[in-house]
């Protein structure tokens, strides 16, 4: 069974035993968490009523995505700036989609 859930203004289509990464959720590593919003559910070409569907996970580990060059330019005015950020997310392993 498969389910499409929304998390952190992201949607992601998700399966028993799948892994994901996500924005960063509140929790541990080992904690079980339930994503709340199920936009759809279904199992091969049926669809399910996704108000009746729960997707639990599990975290795995919060980490830090790959790292984005910021760089500014103004161009005939000696102005570069560079800058770099590192997204925070969190990795989950899908538990049951029921």
């Amino acid at each position: 069974m498969f389910a499409i859930v929304r998390t952190g203004g992201k949607q992601y289509r998700v399966a028993a035993g799948d892994k994901i990464a996500v924005e960063k959720l509140a929790g541990e590593a080992g904690d079980k968490i339930t994503l709340g919003e199920v936009l759809l559910a279904g199992e091969g070409d049926s669809l399910a009523d996704a108000a009746k569907v729960t997707v639990s996970a599990e975290i795995i580990a919060q980490a830090k995505s790959e790292k984005v060059i910021v760089f500014k330019k103004r161009r005939r005015h000696n102005y570069r700036r560079r800058n770099g950020h590192r997204q925070q997310m969190t990795l989950l392993r899908i538990v049951s989609v029921a």
